[in-house]
């Protein structure tokens, strides 16, 4: 099944707020993904999940041609309404269609967004799609955990979770290998007021995922150790991999 976008339309005024990762985060990510569309093939780039613009809008402020899919209109709503936003060419729809009109050199997908395609049939598919929508030569990047540090960072303890706003937010991470999936409880305290936000995930490991880009017919290009393009290496526990479309 496709992720549900209602987390993200009951949250979209204050997704920025509560759960924008720390600007040197935004800042690699962003860095990366003009490096690697140096070595793409000549045309736009398209963003899986574009949510609220963290990634798409100084991308686009580079001068790249950005465009996007997102299920929740609400964060488009909060992508527009940012310098640049109305820029962007953005369907509404499930990223994991891949819907949107032409071919693009990049295709991308970040903050383990991918992932919240929760079964391995929704994530081949849209792979699948992906390779489809790729120029020739095309690359298609997205970043991921490793299962076996979710696996160690999960368990009852609530962890604190840097929030832009300076509201009291706190995660706990479930794991459930029977149905390799994983579950983050957020709980955010905002104006007095307790919310509570569960988002789940699909796990795969990078083996997995290179077998599932090869379904889709996709090969592994590159894979870093993070988003500061560091080597992946025993020691990473988190991971950028490229995928590229033959020619």
């Amino acid at each position: 099944m496709p992720p549900s976008p209602d987390y993200a339309v009951d949250l979209a005024d204050h997704y920025d707020d509560w759960f924008t990762p720390p600007t040197a985060t935004t800042d690699a990510t962003v860095s990366l993904l003009d490096r690697l569309a140096a070595t793409a093939p000549e045309g736009p780039m398209l963003e899986l999940g574009i949510g609220t613009g963290r990634i798409a809008l100084p991308l686009a402020a580079l001068g790249h041609d950005l465009h996007g899919i997102d299920a929740a209109k609400a964060m488009v709503e909060q992508l527009r309404a940012k310098t640049g936003g109305t820029e962007i060419a953005i369907s509404i729809g499930d990223f994991s269609d891949v819907d949107h009109d032409g071919r693009f050199g990049m295709i991308y997908v970040v903050n383990g967004t991918f992932f919240e395609l929760t079964s391995q049939e929704a994530q081949i598919h849209c792979l699948a799609r992906a390779a489809a929508r790729l120029l020739p030569g095309g690359i298609f990047v997205l970043d991921a955990h490793l299962p076996e540090v979710l696996a160690a960072e999960a368990g009852a303890d609530a962890q604190p979770v840097r929030a832009a706003s300076g509201d009291p937010v706190t995660r706990i991470r479930r794991i459930h290998p029977a149905t390799q999936r994983y579950t983050s409880d957020y709980k955010v305290v905002h104006n007095g007021e307790v919310r509570h936000i569960r988002v789940a995930f699909r796990y795969a490991s990078a083996g997995e995922l290179d077998l599932m880009a090869a379904m889709a017919g996709l090969r592994l290009r590159q894979r870093f150790g993070g988003w500061s393009g560091r080597p992946f290496t025993d020691s990473s526990n988190y991971h950028v991999s490229v995928y590229e479309l033959p020619s």
